[in-house]
């Protein structure tokens, strides 16, 4: 029996995007067990990919390194009986713990020493794989198969009694009106986000065609989405920091379309097939894009962007000022209630 131990990422948008390669492994070998070693938080993604037999807590936050704690976590992984682990994170610490617990074959890229710790190492060529959605991808093939040419996107399964429970308590959030939500946070930092007052005036403008709109966010987000929530007269209903990230996937469920920031967000939309605005500015989607065919990116092309900063350098910020309300408002024009 093929079974897999996955090191899977600390990051909402990768986690999400890590499914593809659940679901290859999957498709290709239907009876494989598949448990994936994360941090606990991640567990709200994972239970809603059904190829994930297990998540397994990861214990030790990221960039620590307590070596005995490592140990003792591996030792307790010998007894599962692991085939194969595929170590996604590209750290040295990331490769320890399948090293540590024995398992016989160790796929990874190579990096930061770790020929050591795989036995299956391979040597990324970013030109041939330039998406991160390929690099996980593609260590779930043999060393150098190419891959599918339609491959599988990411893809929650929801339940009915899930949307049912978030929305019972929630109450009053349903109100049988088409939804809009807003993403206008970005953990990253300011450079990630269109402005709150473009976000209002795409708000008010459905909310004026009778939709609803629901504004998205972690307690972080909070500032971002009360000035949202303030320039539509606080008609909008402001779930930033309400929910946990289970109850926020299952609300987002229910939604009609997303208009979002490159956010963690983002990719949980698309993995439940919704029409998506992505907008980018200080980032790029050549690396990380919305992986859903339901998705629009919108996007400039000044001369100073991709910059990858958290605050604009050049002071200005028109990656997301010069693009307006006007062209997000056209994108959705497709959009049925």
């Amino acid at each position: 029996m093929n079974k897999i131990l996955i090191i899977g990422p600390s990051w909402v948008g990768d986690m999400v995007m890590a499914q593809s390669l659940f679901r290859l492994i999957k498709q290709q070998t239907p009876d494989a067990i598949i448990d994936v070693l994360a941090p606990a938080w991640t567990f709200s993604l994972l239970r809603r990919m059904p190829e994930v037999s297990d998540a397994i807590e990861m214990p030790i936050a990221h960039g620590e390194l307590k070596l005995k704690q490592r140990y003792q976590l591996a030792k307790s992984l010998r007894a599962r009986g692991y085939t194969q682990a595929i170590v996604l994170p590209n750290s040295f610490k990331s490769a320890l713990i399948p090293w540590l617990a024995n398992i016989p074959r160790r796929t990874g890229w190579l990096g930061e020493c770790r020929y050591i710790l795989l036995n299956d190492y391979r040597k990324l060529d970013t030109k041939h794989y330039p998406l991160m959605v390929q690099q996980y991808l593609a260590l779930g093939l043999p060393a150098g198969a190419p891959l599918p040419a339609n491959y599988p996107l990411p893809k929650f399964s929801i339940s009915s009694e899930a949307q049912q429970a978030v929305l019972v308590k929630h109450k009053p959030l349903w109100r049988g009106k088409p939804v809009l939500a807003i993403c206008g946070g970005a953990e990253f930092g300011p450079s990630k986000r269109w402005p709150e007052e473009y976000f209002a005036e795409v708000a008010n403008k459905k909310i004026a065609e009778g939709w609803d709109v629901w504004l998205f966010g972690s307690p972080k987000d909070r500032p971002v989405t009360e000035k949202i929530n303030a320039l539509t007269d606080n008609r909008c209903e402001n779930i930033s920091g309400r929910t946990e990230l289970a109850e926020t996937i299952d609300l987002v469920s229910l939604v009609s379309g997303v208009v979002t920031n490159d956010s963690g967000l983002m990719h949980v939309a698309c993995a439940m097939d919704k029409p998506v605005i992505a907008i980018y500015g200080s980032t790029s989607p050549a690396f990380t894009p919305p992986l859903a065919a339901t998705a629009q990116v919108l996007k400039l092309e000044l001369d100073c962007q991709p910059c990858f900063k958290r605050d604009c350098p050049l002071k200005h910020h028109r990656c997301m000022r010069d693009l307006l309300p006007a062209q997000v408002l056209n994108a959705m024009s497709g959009w049925g209630a």
